[in-house]
């Protein structure tokens, strides 16, 4: 029998994490005395890994200093986690889905820009971490859309590219995944529009968790 690999971005998809992303990334422009991004664009990088988001973000900037956004934003991610200030809720249904199937025999794996230690907080904060067989970050790989950290959840899950769903909420994760022949599959709740998931080749876009449940299942 086939092994079933479903593998999810996190940010956007899993957990809102949007006003964390944001809060964190106007503190780090800030200690580097710069002017705030607009937060539509914040939002728009959400998936990327953090040096390509912040090349994006403050094209302007020398090197070192979008080395030190990259920085600055780390420790203020890590600020609001001590302090426990930090938000990233599941969108509604998600854990349901998660333990559904697990439970059916889907090996779980997440492909996110996050790094280790942000990931596996969030997954534990949400009691979640026994789920995943996979996790694959920036810290281990080049950003979306390449697909290594793909690549690399189908070689621990041991899954084919037919028998493997890559779930997402941009275009990023889309084709990441179209590169190397895996289904895609969008989400509407999350930082890029349905429109830009379709066109990037999803097959389409859950509306919902129990919709995703079934497009997932095929």
């Amino acid at each position: 029998m086939s092994i079933r690999l479903a593998v999810f971005d996190c940010d956007g998809t899993l957990v809102d994490g949007q006003a964390a992303v944001c809060t964190a990334m106007e503190c780090a422009f800030a200690e580097n005395a710069l002017p705030a991004p607009d937060r539509h664009d914040v939002r728009r990088i959400v998936g990327l890994s953090l040096p390509q988001a912040i090349r994006l973000l403050a094209p302007f900037a020398e090197s070192e200093t979008q080395a030190n956004i990259v920085e600055a934003y780390k420790s203020a991610f890590r600020q609001a986690r001590l302090e426990g200030s930090l938000r990233e809720p599941l969108f509604d249904g998600i854990e349901a889905l998660l333990r559904d199937l697990h439970k059916t025999g889907w090996v779980l794996g997440v492909a996110t820009g996050k790094s280790d230690r942000g990931l596996k907080s969030c997954l534990a904060t949400h009691g979640l971490s026994d789920l995943f067989t996979t996790l694959q970050t920036a810290d281990r790989h080049p950003s979306k859309p390449n697909p290594e950290m793909l690549e690399a959840a189908m070689a621990e899950g041991f899954a084919l590219a037919p028998d493997t769903v890559m779930v997402g909420d941009t275009v990023y994760d889309i084709e990441m995944a179209k590169a190397i022949g895996v289904r895609a599959i969008g989400v509407s709740w999350g930082y890029h529009e349905e429109a830009e998931l379709l066109a990037a080749g999803a097959v389409a876009v859950a509306q919902n968790a129990t919709e995703l449940g079934e497009l997932i299942r095929g």
